[in-house]
């Protein structure tokens, strides 16, 4: 498995900007990388490192973010999905992160899934014509983002299903899935093949895997079990510099 800088994040200290940290984790010898929201990014000068470092880009986020379990949001949630398929194309066409808004108070879950998979539909339409795969992030409610829908990965990997899109996969994050109480081997069983992309952090912190509970060797012993052979996200919040960090995270993770 390979790992992949989250330049939101890493290599932050005395790089202002995307294009700098992409040089950077070249530098550190990391040929992946990811970030978050692109509209207050500079995306030609992203565009021009990545060409220049060979970096591969494993992520960005359908901006902005928009719910899919709200109608009232949905015509903004595809044009924000058509708006980031355009900007991917410059920057290598990576798989665009979808979160999924909060629950709506009053509604059904039944309506909410309904919901989530009539606009999915949609979306996904737009990513194959693009040939661009979107992926689905499920998040946890009990430390970051309260009131979330998608907290649950079978939830989602279920969702993903009744759309049935080759362009819709899930992006499995190890530390919200950690945080929600789930058991890794449990919930992607069976549906590893569904799985686009996997972040890593710590529990609890969300920082470098090592500095939490979180049994790292178990971890990556289950994905590999599984059948995951992508790269993984290392979407944590360093507690230390960039190389010192990088090493600590190989150590723990032993890729």
């Amino acid at each position: 498995m390979e790992l992949s800088a989250c330049i939101e994040w890493q290599f932050a200290e005395g790089n202002d900007n995307l294009a700098d940290r992409v040089r950077a984790a070249k530098a550190a010898g990391l040929g992946h990388a990811e970030f978050h929201l692109w509209r207050d990014k500079d995306i030609a000068g992203l565009a021009a490192a990545l060409a220049e470092t060979g970096v591969n880009l494993t992520g960005l986020c359908v901006d902005p973010r928009r719910s899919i379990v709200d109608p009232a949001q949905h015509e903004e949630m595809l044009q924000a999905v058509a708006d980031t398929l355009a900007v991917a194309k410059t920057v290598g066409s990576p798989p665009l992160i979808v979160a999924s808004g909060f629950t709506r108070e009053g509604v059904s879950p039944e309506e909410h899934k309904a919901e989530a998979i009539k606009v999915l539909r949609r979306a996904a339409d737009l990513a194959e014509a693009a040939e661009v795969t979107l992926v689905l992030e499920p998040l946890n409610d009990r430390v970051e983002h309260p009131g979330m829908y998608l907290v649950d990965t079978a939830l989602a990997l279920d969702i993903i299903e009744a759309v049935a899109s080759p362009r819709l996969k899930l992006l499995f994050d190890v530390y919200h899935s950690h945080v929600m109480g789930e058991d890794m081997r449990t919930v992607l069983a069976g549906r590893i093949h569904l799985v686009e992309h996997v972040q890593v952090a710590d529990s609890p912190g969300r920082n470098e895997p090592g500095t939490g509970t979180i049994d790292w060797p178990a971890a990556i012993e289950t994905l590999r079990d599984l059948g995951y052979a992508g790269a993984l996200g290392l979407e944590y919040r360093p507690t230390m510099e960039a190389t010192a960090s990088l090493m600590a995270t190989r150590a723990a993770l032993g890729v």
